[in-house]
């Protein structure tokens, strides 16, 4: 058992960029403003989401829900790795990174979900628009919503488990900034095959199967799109359904790269930057490119701004 050694006493160090001092003043500043981005750009999607009439929609119902992901996303890595970046004290108690590894696990496996869910929803408004109402109603959209974040919760409760019942046998210096599997696998002083396939195999489900599912849904919602001949209405559906596919591009292909590579494909120090950029920049750049893309959402910012958004 992992809490067989002394890494549940004395926690872990975590080394994150100590190997480049230089940088660690830069993205102090950098993981910082992120931070404060993704917090201000998802609290006011969430806002405006649940304020403005117009946006009481499923398609703003999941977007509020992959916002308040996003939120806590980064929320249990961000002031950690701020703490770290900052100054010499580079540690984090056991029960911290139990935590940290469980929370980020379980959220980011939620978002893998809601993606996939928020596919369904672009691909029934686009392809059945005289039945979007009917079949996207309330009580589907809270289940598939509830869905998402179970799974998410089942998929952090396997890895997680696997990935602490393993023997440090003493070692606790984590060459990473944050306590993520990758990392706490190459720790283990056993061998880690089963482990490493487990791994790789639900990570499979997620990063391939649910990607998949996405292409198909965006091959209808192309046809249907060139088949509409208002061009107003193909400008909105290819603005909304856009948005959602930039989305989807930038946070399954930081994690594929991330999660579907065998062993030591990488360097330690890639692994790091690239876990760097889904855990901070993805979450600031969804409400950023749904805002940029979307004229509902700007029309609502600017009324939240104005002070004229009220809810009914």
């Amino acid at each position: 058992m992992g809490r067989a050694n002394d890494s549940s006493l004395v926690g872990f160090i975590l080394l994150g960029f100590s190997d480049h001092p230089h940088l660690e003043p830069v993205l102090f500043v950098v993981v910082l403003l992120f931070y404060l981005l993704t917090l201000v750009g998802n609290f006011i999607i969430i806002i405006i989401s649940y304020l403005d009439p117009l946006l009481h929609t499923p398609m703003y119902f999941f977007l509020r829900n992959l916002s308040f992901l996003d939120l806590c996303f980064t929320t249990s890595l961000a002031p950690q790795t701020l703490v770290n970046l900052r100054g010499p004290e580079k540690t984090i108690s056991y029960g911290g990174c139990v935590v940290q590894l469980y929370t980020s696990l379980a959220l980011g496996s939620t978002e893998c979900i809601l993606l996939a869910v928020m596919a369904f929803d672009r691909y029934v408004a686009v392809c059945k628009p005289l039945h979007y109402v009917v079949i996207m109603n309330t009580r589907l959209c809270q289940q598939l919503a509830s869905i998402s974040w179970m799974s998410g919760l089942f998929n952090s409760l396997i890895h997680a488990t696997f990935t602490l019942q393993l023997p440090l046998c003493g070692n606790h210096r984590l060459n990473h900034f944050i306590c993520e599997v990758p990392a706490l696998l190459k720790l283990a002083c056993v061998d880690t095959t089963i482990n490493e396939l487990v791994l790789f195999v639900i990570s499979a489900l997620f990063l391939l199967i649910l990607p998949t599912l996405i292409l198909i849904s965006y091959g209808f919602i192309t046809q249907a799109v060139l088949r509409i001949k208002s061009v107003e209405a193909r400008y909105k559906a290819y603005s909304t359904c856009s948005s959602h596919l930039i989305v989807v591009i930038i946070f399954y292909g930081t994690i594929i790269y991330m999660y579907l590579q065998p062993s030591g494909s990488y360097s330690q120090d890639q692994g790091k930057f690239i876990s760097l950029f889904y855990t901070m920049v993805t979450p600031t750049l969804n409400p950023i490119i749904y805002t940029l893309r979307n004229r509902d959402v700007k029309k609502a910012v600017k009324k939240l701004l104005s002070g004229k958004l009220c809810s009914l």
